[in-house]
């Protein structure tokens, strides 16, 4: 491809020949014969330093933030945006050959994601997914790494997209992603906005920045669906250049309403209403939160033209999605119960929805990650133990940190409560302990992993998925 078809869209100063392009490239150990190498300035490593030794390796040019002095040099003012906005070009611009519908919040964007792309699918739609669990393209698997991937990677599964068929695609869209400009190069037909809570404070800083990053979706989208009910509505809604499409479990102003809730053990039932329809909906997943993800996928494909009584349909035939309040087969007098839950608000909704259907006591298993928001753990374990009958603090992804830090990090959170817990550190031993003492009539509730199948530890990532240790210790209580 040509310098200047790669650059399109792309605010340079600067002159280069209109030189053929190989490939793309920002990482200086890939560089290769006539690619075109984009310098990023990570936050270890500023790849500008490297610049003068990509042309040397036979680099047709490098795209840079600042003048470098070099022969074959493209300046630019953000070179994120522009490495966003170049592979978008490489693929042939993908993105613009699909319907995007884009949804981002703190809880509830996978669960979302998986009811909306059922229902586009009911209404005869090949439909492909970016996600936590998994990137998928129509019913083809495509593991991922990562809530949005690297700009090169997105844009490429965008063209497998294409080139199977799929007419739309659904995104979760991390606020990483949006601050990182992953998905520069993209327009959305719908942005929608699930929630806000405490989460990657790390990386944001603070509540009011981390609420900027998430709401940059809707300066490249359409249309925004937003969620009525959360505190942060005001706050997103506010000076958006899209119209706007609201939704409310409490509220009869949105335009998309749940009314007459009446949650199941093993579900939960509303009806769906708006100007003119009103559709009784049955949930196969408990839960006030679960209401609310299918209030937003409802919203986005309502809003994208599909048809009330094909959205109803589809909510009440939709899969139990895998570590979202999925409850593992025991055939035993207590039931255990798998959540992503990793922040205050996702455990606690998970520990309400378990508390309205419990029969005995509520034991909740969970863990804080390393390397992430600190002042979230005390809050988690308050969470807890506030809402729960018994609490075994164990570890989730420790990373680089010390476990056992980390679990004092926890425990702090611990010290007002009357609520008895213990503490075992390895997650394993944890959930074997938790199954030995488990009382008829308990529920157990792993929080943390969900569909998540290893633990990142500091020595590297090992294997653990939660549904074998279960069946291990159930193994083990039977001799």
């Amino acid at each position: 491809m040509k310098l200047l078809k790669v650059l399109q869209d792309v605010l340079t100063t600067g002159f280069c020949d209109d030189v053929e392009i190989t490939a793309l490239c920002r990482d200086s150990r890939k560089i290769t014969e006539g690619c075109l190498f984009v310098c990023i300035s990570g936050t270890k490593i500023d790849s500008h330093q490297f610049a003068a030794e990509a042309l040397e390796k036979g680099a047709a040019a490098v795209v840079c933030e600042r003048d470098l002095g070099l022969s074959r040099q493209i300046v630019v003012h953000d070179t994120r945006g522009a490495w966003a906005q170049m592979c978008a070009n490489w693929f042939d611009r993908p993105s613009e050959k699909l319907c995007l519908i884009g949804i981002t919040g703190t809880n509830g964007k996978t669960s979302t994601s998986y009811l909306l792309k059922h229902i586009l699918e009911r209404a005869g739609y090949t439909v492909g997914l970016v996600g936590t669990i998994q990137n998928m393209i129509g019913e083809r698997v495509v593991q991922t790494g990562q809530t949005t991937p690297d700009s090169y990677e997105l844009q490429q599964l965008f063209a497998a997209m294409v080139d199977a068929g799929c007419r739309y695609a659904v995104m979760e869209v991390s606020s990483h992603a949006l601050d990182q400009e992953r998905v520069t190069g993209c327009r959305f037909a719908v942005g929608a906005f699930t929630n806000l809570t405490q989460d990657h404070l790390d990386y944001h800083g603070t509540m009011a920045q981390y609420a900027a990053a998430k709401k940059r979706l809707f300066t490249i989208s359409d249309t925004a669906v937003l969620n009525l009910d959360d505190p942060w509505y005001r706050t997103m809604s506010e000076d958006l250049p899209c119209p706007t499409v609201t939704y409310s479990a409490v509220s009869a102003n949105a335009e998309y309403t749940a009314h007459n809730l009446r949650e199941r053990p093993d579900g939960v039932d509303f009806e769906l209403v708006t100007t003119g329809s009103i559709g009784r909906v049955k949930l196969k997943t408990p839960g006030r939160f679960s209401v609310y993800n299918a209030l937003t996928a409802a919203a986005c494909a309502l809003t994208l033209g599909i048809s009330f009584d094909e959205v109803t349909s589809a909510l009440c035939d939709a899969a139990i999605i895998k570590g979202r309040a999925e409850v593992v087969p025991t055939d035993r007098d207590f039931t255990v119960v798998i959540d992503y839950a990793h922040t205050p608000d996702g455990l606690q909704n998970i520990c309400e929805t378990l508390n309205a259907c419990k029969i005995g006591r509520l034991v909740t298993v969970f863990g804080c990650g390393g390397d992430r928001d600190r002042t979230k753990r005390p809050k988690m374990a308050a969470t807890a133990a506030a809402l729960s009958d018994f609490v075994v603090v164990t570890s989730d992804n420790p990373r680089t940190e010390d476990p056992h830090a980390i679990i004092a990090d926890v425990v702090a959170g611990l010290s007002d409560t009357q609520t008895p817990y213990t503490v075992i550190a390895d997650r394993t031993e944890a959930i074997h302990w938790a199954i030995r003492n488990a009382k008829a009539g308990d529920t157990i509730l792993l929080a943390g992993k969900g569909h998540e199948t290893y633990q990142i530890l500091n020595s590297g990532t090992i294997h653990l998925d939660e549904r074998e240790i279960v069946a291990e210790a159930l193994d083990e209580n039977n001799t």
